[in-house]
């Protein structure tokens, strides 16, 4: 059950954090893999530890994914290597952090780029590689603040786009449907990543996690590991459409 092997993952936003995390889901299952980020020395120094894991072959992208010309490029690349793509999981991603007054046009277009229409042109270019093969599994890392706002964070633009993601995945899902495509978003909570820790290492936000969460602790290292390979595999072809929080029940209340 879930086995990968003889797939090929497309993983964005694998130099650090979630994005490793699940690429290495995806190989230990023993799908192969084309890993994409800006940072291609940090892609070159993971690659190892995903063939000590189980990939048989893995090959690093330097990829800005707000960029229509390397999204391209990149797509490009992966099909020439491995003649297909099976699995596309969306994890890049960053933020401008700031309220709905204060935010400024350039922290704004910022976020919407990186997590909202870099999403559009990844799938738009690996999306087109699934449908000649009529056979593909699309995996979108939304949040669990494109579900729901919050007291403790302004961040307007990461909510929109986010909110964004969550919705872009269900009209994927109906459109692609017929063409052997399921695409589905992950809704992660709370989880430790270069962009979150200093905001999840104060004092403040762990009292706010306690109490607003109801498991009362922030994700582990490993926990979306389960939701991102079962979306992968042959055992969820009916399933798209599906926004699936991972989130210690925080948006159940």
């Amino acid at each position: 059950m879930f086995d990968l092997k003889g797939r090929v993952a497309v993983v964005s936003g694998a130099s650090s954090g979630l994005g490793q995390q699940m690429a290495l889901a995806f190989a230990r299952q023993g799908a192969d893999l084309a890993i994409l980020a800006r940072r291609v020395e940090r892609l070159e120094e993971f690659k190892p530890k995903l063939i000590e894991a189980g990939a048989k072959k893995v090959i690093a992208i330097k990829c800005d994914v707000t960029s229509t010309e390397d999204v391209n490029k990149a797509a490009a690349e992966v099909e020439k290597e491995f003649g297909k793509v099976d699995i596309l999981l969306n994890c890049a991603g960053s933020a401008k952090n700031n309220g709905v007054l204060d935010m400024t046009d350039e922290e704004w277009d910022f976020t919407i780029d990186t997590d909202e229409t870099s999403v559009f042109k990844m799938t738009r270019a690996f999306g087109a590689i699934m449908k000649k093969n009529k056979y593909g599994r699309i995996i979108n890392i939304a949040s669990i603040y494109g579900m729901v706002g919050n007291t403790e964070i302004p961040t307007i633009a990461y909510h929109t786009s986010k909110g964004a993601v969550v919705n872009f995945t269900r009209a994927v899902a109906a459109e692609l449907a017929t063409d052997g495509i399921t695409c589905n978003a992950i809704c992660p909570g709370y989880f430790y990543t270069e962009l979150t820790t200093d905001v999840l290492d104060t004092e403040t936000f762990q009292e706010f996690a306690k109490t607003h969460v109801p498991m009362r602790r922030y994700g582990k290292e490993g926990e979306l590991d389960a939701a991102a390979v079962f979306l992968a595999s042959e055992e969820s072809r009916y399933v798209t459409g599906v926004i699936l929080p991972v989130d210690g029940g925080y948006t159940a209340i």
